[in-house]
């Protein structure tokens, strides 16, 4: 009797083994059957996952989700990326999955108002072999506006003239008042009443002594009562680091021109200026009696109506690396010269960058709103060039956003940056 129960007992222990058996393979198999699918993904707190692509993300977002079932971290490592939309390029990203969960964090903030495409490749897999089978993409816009990489100096005039990026803070601030800049998403804005309104930045010759270089800023001048010393309309100078021994920015009276002037320096070590660089609506290049090695200038015509109090978004590219520099207005190529078309006559074709010319007239100060510094004292005799003459050439209106780079910033970006800043 005792072993007779002894043998029950046994095969009742190896039935409930094979059951346990059955059971845990069951569950393994169905396990192994789940579909690999996004539950939810977020970037921060922007859905990417519903029926429309977000705008307004952060610019320091995580990416964040839940799939079914757990993930393969080496297959999400190497089966997800993230490009910027507007060049292409792909944005370095680290990724980490831990069983359902997946992070995606950019290894450096996003561009402010750009698209970016997030794809998840169809080769990502679980743990158990399931994959996606088909890419999945997801986009988003980025919060704010677009700034190209390598500025070295951002003035955005918050009720204050510091420099948001580096050390080029605002010494002097005569007669500026801060209002409402071209939009909401702006801010304030600089305003000078073109009589004796400066901004004085000490130091500044560091920010344009190399090879490239861009400067862009949005103005809007104000006409009404800006005469020179005979009543007739006078122009702005909007702004200066030593004239044209630095550089200088210029709408003239008229409203008919637009003025940038520069010294470089050449290869053998001294410098010049290539003469100014005028747009003017004409269209003249070196091929029809324009300025030498202009190879393109927009032919527009008059151009009071885009000049004359509005808001007008101003970039000047300087390349010694590619010699060439470039005006930019509202995004759009308005010329461009190339300094080995100007012959071999020329010093322009040695051209190796921008470079302060440290002359006994002017100072190392940057001026928002005239020419040059109030100690400088070149054109002091000349009645429009003189600071303490009210009817001089000084900037009336308002100026935001003054960007310096380090670099030639190109068209795409010009245009991209003049898109999400315009009016």
């Amino acid at each position: 009797m005792k072993k007779a129960k002894l043998i029950f007992n046994s095969l009742w222990a190896l039935a409930m083994v094979a059951t346990v058996s059955f059971l845990i393979s069951c569950g393994g198999d169905e396990e192994a059957a789940v579909e690999l699918t996004i539950v939810s993904l977020n970037a921060g707190d922007d859905d990417l996952n519903g029926a429309t692509s977000p705008d307004g993300v952060s610019v320091s977002s995580v990416i964040s989700g839940i799939f079914s079932t757990d993930l393969d971290p080496a297959s999400a490592a190497s089966n997800i990326t993230l490009v910027n939309d507007f060049d292409d390029s792909e944005v370095d990203i680290n990724v980490v999955a831990s069983g359902r969960a997946l992070t995606i964090t950019p290894a450096e903030p996003l561009f402010g108002g750009s698209l970016y495409v997030l794809t998840l490749k169809a080769g990502l897999s679980s743990t158990k072999g399931k994959t996606l089978g088909a890419d999945i993409t997801r986009t988003f816009t980025t919060v704010g506006s677009f700034t190209p990489q390598n500025v070295i100096a951002h003035w955005t005039f918050e009720d204050n003239a510091d420099d948001q990026v580096g050390d080029f803070d605002a010494d002097a601030e005569i007669a500026i008042t801060y209002t409402d800049s071209r939009n909401a998403a702006a801010g304030k804005a600089a305003t000078f009443d073109g009589d004796v309104s400066i901004i004085e930045v000490p130091g500044a010759a560091e920010l344009m002594n190399r090879a490239d270089f861009t400067l862009s800023y949005w103005a809007k001048t104000n006409s009404e009562g800006h005469v020179n010393e005979t009543g007739d309309p006078t122009g702005h100078f909007v702004m200066g680091l030593g004239a044209f021994h630095g550089f200088q920015t210029e709408i003239t009276g008229s409203y008919r021109d637009f003025k940038v002037a520069s010294t470089m320096e050449y290869g053998d070590g001294t410098t010049g200026t290539g003469g100014d660089l005028v747009w003017n609506g004409d269209g003249k290049t070196k091929d029809n009696e324009g300025w030498k090695g202009t190879v393109f200038s927009k032919a527009d015509g008059d151009l009071t109506a885009s000049l004359k109090d509005k808001w007008v978004h101003v970039t000047f590219v300087f390349s010694g690396t590619e010699k060439y520099r470039e005006l930019y207005i509202n995004g759009d190529l308005k010329k461009r010269q190339e300094f080995e078309l100007w012959g071999s006559e020329y010093k322009e074709p040695t051209a190796v960058g921008l470079k302060f010319d440290n002359s006994a007239e002017v100072e190392n100060v940057l001026a928002f709103g005239f020419v040059q510094s109030r100690g400088g004292t070149l054109w002091s005799n000349e009645p429009w060039g003189n600071y303490n003459l009210p009817t001089s050439q000084h900037f009336k209106g308002k100026l935001d956003d003054v960007r310096i780079f380090s670099v030639a910033v190109t068209a795409e970006e010009i245009k991209k940056m003049y898109d999400s800043e315009k009016p």
